[in-house]
């Protein structure tokens, strides 16, 4: 089916088109405008919220990175005086012990020859003394002669954990061994308190990962050491690279992650806060923001409403005038509008304007209806009006009926223009004898009536007797003098029946006629009392 939203509208009056308009404005004005805060204050939170984690990761970075340079550099120390008392096996003994005390950098401490074998350990409960160990950091630090950091591994009695490492020379530079330290990754050490000492208590965590993508520290500790793949974060930490970004994490939950690359190690720091979390007070303040607003827009409705109403009001007035302009009222009503602004103002003007032009058409109209084309008097359709107007009001009235004497004669010797000519004449002499309740009429060629409401039937005679020696002693223009005869009868002394009485104004004016014409001729119930000419 067709939709046609212009049917839709046409059944809907201004003042709901104003209001659908103002509150559909002011609703979407208002979306609109929570919607761009909320937009920008979104984006806002997640950058401070990006660069923040980046600025902490790159923090801990640096942390870490001075912490195992530190531990380094202990060894470094420690290989020094090592290299000079080698193969005093007390001496390696104390300083393995100094070494896991003085700072608790280290979870062991190991002193190896170049053949593997541990000359001395701390603490003993491990029993690696004697032993000859073939773990991957140190096989690597005794093959590299170089100081280093291993990547995590499981210790030869269980444990996950990176090997520190720093190589001993004797002052020919021989390589002797070397002095290192474990740091446990999944029991308590330095490196787990330093990394997981932080103050956010709104989800936010960190996490380490190694250049093979695996967890060297978390926050639970049964992922410390598994791979993580799939992670976006990962992957540049993987490539060298820092920054931050929002990346989902492998249980697919949304995070902001800022991530910063330990030196030293190569390893990654990845300080992240789940984006809900981030957006929470957001979502908080948009709610108090709209309760706030929810008054003012309440109030804005009903003053929309109002406003709606005071400028659909003329309008609709107008519209219901125009949709009654044939009643008489309509003309007053639209008067009485109070049109107080322009466009309804000037709607106003030019409908009563139209309504009086079309009332003058409409009488002109009934004039034309109701009038002779050629003398301007009533016709029979007046005539008639006015007879029934007087029957119902039961007032008195005389009818007199007029005809010109010889006025075929008149047509055939001067012209039916000039028969014309008369006819007017003849209609302005009628009028000046009529008052303004009278009805003069032309009811056939030459044939004339007045009817005289209130008007006796002497009174009548008089009316009729004026316009006889009017008429006889006028001059018409290119005829001259003429005659006119006529008739009188009365309602209800002649009779009772209205159209009774107009048949005996023309039987008096026949009669007339016939008694010499130029006359005037009154009906009574004998049929007799005539006046003649004076």
């Amino acid at each position: 089916m067709k939709f046609n939203i212009s049917k839709i509208f046409c059944k809907m009056d201004i003042r709901r088109l104003i209001l659908l308009l103002t509150v559909a404005s002011a609703f979407i004005s208002l979306v609109n405008t929570f919607y761009a805060a909320y937009t920008v204050q979104r984006q806002q939170l997640i950058d401070e919220n990006l660069n923040g984690n980046f600025v902490y990761a790159t923090k801990l970075a640096k942390s870490t990175d001075d912490f195992l340079r530190a531990a380094q550099q202990q060894l470094a120390a420690s290989s020094v005086y090592l290299s000079k008392n080698f193969n005093d096996i007390e001496v390696l003994k104390s300083e393995s012990e100094r070494l896991k005390t003085q700072t608790e950098s280290f979870n062991s401490i190991l002193i190896v020859d170049a053949r593997s074998s541990v000359l001395a350990s701390s603490p003993e409960t491990l029993k690696l003394t004697g032993r000859t160990l073939a773990t991957p950091g140190i096989v690597e630090s005794i093959k590299t002669q170089k100081p280093l950091i291993s990547d995590s591994y499981i210790s030869t009695i269980g444990n996950l954990l990176v090997f520190i490492s720093h190589p001993i020379h004797d002052p020919s530079g021989n390589y002797l061994g070397m002095v290192g330290g474990t740091i446990y990754l999944n029991q308590q050490s330095i490196l787990n308190h330093l990394l997981g000492t932080h103050y956010h208590k709104d989800g936010s965590y960190l996490y380490v990962v190694d250049q093979n993508k695996k967890l060297v520290y978390h926050p639970d500790q049964n992922r410390v050491g598994t791979l993580v793949s799939g992670n976006e974060v990962t992957e540049k930490i993987h490539n060298g690279e820092s920054g931050s970004q929002i990346v989902k994490n492998t249980r697919g939950v949304e995070m902001i992650s800022g991530y910063a690359i330990i030196p030293a190690t190569n390893w990654g720091v990845v300080a992240q806060r789940p984006l809900s979390a981030t957006l929470a007070p957001l979502d908080s303040l948009m709610k108090q923001v709209i309760l706030k607003t929810l008054p003012i827009a309440v109030i804005s409705v009903f003053l929309i409403c109002w406003c709606a109403n005071r400028i659909a009001k003329p309008l609709q007035l107008l519209s219901e005038g125009a949709k009654n302009i044939d009643h008489p009222e309509t003309e007053k009503n639209i008067q009485k509008i109070k049109s107080w602004y322009i466009e309804s103002y000037e709607l106003k003007k030019a409908m009563l304007i139209g309504i009086s032009l079309l009332n003058r058409n409409i009488q002109k109209l009934q004039d034309d209806v109701k009038t002779d084309p050629l003398t301007k008097l009533g016709n029979r359709r007046s005539l008639e009006a006015a007879l029934q107007k007087l029957e119902a009001s039961s007032q008195i009235f005389s009818v007199v009926s007029i005809d010109i004497d010889h006025f075929k004669k008149v047509n055939d010797t001067f012209g039916h223009d000039a028969g014309d000519i008369v006819l007017r004449d003849l209609a302005k002499q009628m009028k000046s004898v009529s008052r303004t309740d009278d009805l003069p009429c032309r009811v056939g060629g030459e044939e004339f009536l007045i009817v005289l409401p209130r008007t006796s039937e002497t009174t009548a005679v008089q009316v009729a007797e004026r316009l006889r020696k009017q008429v006889e002693a006028a001059v018409f223009e290119g005829v001259g003098h003429i005659t006119i005869s006529l008739g009188v009868a009365s309602w209800p002394n002649s009779s009772s029946d209205i159209p009774t009485v107009i048949k005996y104004a023309d039987e008096m004016l026949y009669k007339a006629k016939r008694e010499g014409r130029n006359r005037v001729a009154v009906y009574s119930q004998s049929e007799t009392g005539e006046m003649q000419p004076a």
